[in-house]
């Protein structure tokens, strides 16, 4: 069984959908553990009373608001609840908009919102009506005691949840104190036709698929050929960053035409594309260093 992150309910005006939220990211990270880099031992993160320096189990661990110096207000779970029963328990929608109307600036972390009874009339209603208009519902809900704005929509027939940014939270373009000479020079009539021809020869359907985390294969054999070679705790010197070269003026010309030359004699929207290695099992490179040292002591 998926292990809701939320459970409540949607509201859409006076109907009230069961629901629960799971997440609707998994991403591929290698998780690495923090050495001592004098004897390679872990490094943790430990809770501790900074009075008498012991650990604090999590079931004593409270949480408590300083409104004043030294002074706390001791908060539990269901005191957060209690704050507001409704916004901790509900996601509301308060509007509709068209969906071409929220730029990628404003998402953030994804949800799947799934019924929590079987064969919910109500919630094929507010995912078809959603496919019909085109539109996306705008809703507000308090998940881990902070409330968040968010839009509802729809992903292969079933509702997504799309947390939004707040606007304040957005930096605007104009606080970037950029001069208008700054973001590129005066391009000619020719450049802009070439570079559409070379955007037209390139364009096609979006397919995530294609798109593969290179760059986890090749540090996973790295790793690999670490753990096999016995180099568990060398420290290499940290490798010079090449500079950023960009293009220059006088060059764009030349390699816009050497592009769109070279993408006609690939052919295909896609071009050719870098075969992914096999991805071997994911494997915790600490056990590796550990069984490696306990044999050599």
């Amino acid at each position: 069984m998926a292990r809701y992150l939320w459970k409540g309910s949607l509201s859409f005006g006076l109907v009230e959908i069961p629901v629960g939220l799971l997440s609707a990211e998994s991403p591929d990270n290698l998780h690495f553990t923090f050495l001592d880099r004098r004897d390679y031992a872990p490094v943790g993160y430990q809770r501790y009373n900074k009075k008498t320096e012991k650990p604090v189990p999590w079931e004593d661990v409270v949480r408590g608001y300083e409104y004043e110096d030294g002074e706390y207000v001791i908060l539990s779970d269901d005191d957060f609840k209690r704050a507001n029963p409704k916004t901790t328990q509900s996601i509301e929608i308060v509007s509709f908009v068209d969906a071409g109307e929220l730029e990628p600036i404003w998402f953030e972390t994804p949800y799947y919102v799934v019924p929590l009874q079987k064969a919910s009339k109500a919630y094929g209603l507010m995912r078809d009506t959603l496919e019909r208009t085109g539109k996306v519902g705008i809703a507000r809900y308090v998940m881990k005691t902070r409330q968040h704005v968010a839009a509802l929509m729809v992903k292969d027939g079933v509702l997504l949840l799309q947390n939004l940014r707040y606007a304040h939270e957005i930096v605007p373009v104009k606080k970037l104190d950029l001069d208008p000479g700054d973001l590129g020079r005066a391009v000619s009539a020719k450049e802009i036709k070439v570079a559409e021809q070379l955007v037209k020869g390139m364009s096609g359907k979006f397919d995530p698929k294609q798109f593969k985390d290179t760059y986890y294969d090749d540090l996973m054999s790295l790793i690999e050929k670490r753990a096999k070679s016995g180099q568990t705790e060398s420290v290499e010197a940290p490798l010079e960053e090449k500079p950023i070269r960009g293009t220059r003026v006088v060059d764009l010309l030349p390699l816009l035409e050497k592009s769109l030359a070279s993408r006609g004699k690939k052919g295909g929207a896609g071009g050719e594309e870098r075969p992914a290695p096999k991805r071997t099992a994911k494997r915790r490179p600490s056990r590796t260093v550990a069984k490696r040292r306990t044999q050599r002591a």
